[in-house]
């Protein structure tokens, strides 16, 4: 597989996304635990949300400037969805 752990893997089949969070951000449903029960399954309950990774772009810290910026989740609150750093 991809060496992830089993319960990653869990929550990426069900289109989840591991957030370092306890509680997902909005439109996301909290489901379940991921990364050794570390980290929280969020599911997207509209599906017109995208990840930043998905769409191509890149998570940057909120210190570091982007020249583009554009929509798209990341998994640490605050940081910022990249195309151009």
């Amino acid at each position: 597989g991809l060496g992830l752990p089993r319960d990653t893997l869990r929550c990426l089949e069900y289109h989840g996304y591991c957030f370092h969070l306890k509680s997902c951000p909005e439109p996301f449903a909290a489901f379940g635990t991921c990364y050794r029960r570390r980290r929280t399954c969020c599911i997207d309950t509209t599906s017109n949300f995208h990840i930043c990774q998905d769409e191509g772009g890149h998570c940057v810290p909120p210190e570091i400037r982007c020249l583009q910026e554009q929509g798209g989740l990341c998994p640490r609150r605050g940081w910022k969805c990249c195309t151009e750093v």
